[in-house]
């Protein structure tokens, strides 16, 4: 699966995308589930949940999905 994030803030954190794609249901899941599983960002190991994710850039983790975080542009 590959799915565009559109964040309207500068940055949003890791814990807080894969709360809102559903991968976790809360905060302590998103750091329990960073310890257990491989999550890649633009292609670099990450595992701290407060990573702050800032437009253009990408996170991808195997069996889920590939996810791409982009500003939502204003019209």
């Amino acid at each position: 699966m590959k799915k565009t994030v559109f964040i309207s803030t500068p940055y949003i954190t890791l814990g807080q995308m894969l709360k809102e794609e559903t991968i976790v249901g809360s905060g302590g899941q998103a750091k329990w589930y960073l310890r257990e599983n491989t999550v890649l960002l633009n292609d670099e190991p990450e595992n701290r949940r407060g990573k702050k994710l800032y437009d253009g850039d990408n996170v991808s983790i195997p069996d889920v999905g590939m996810f791409f975080i982009r500003a939502k542009q204003d019209d």
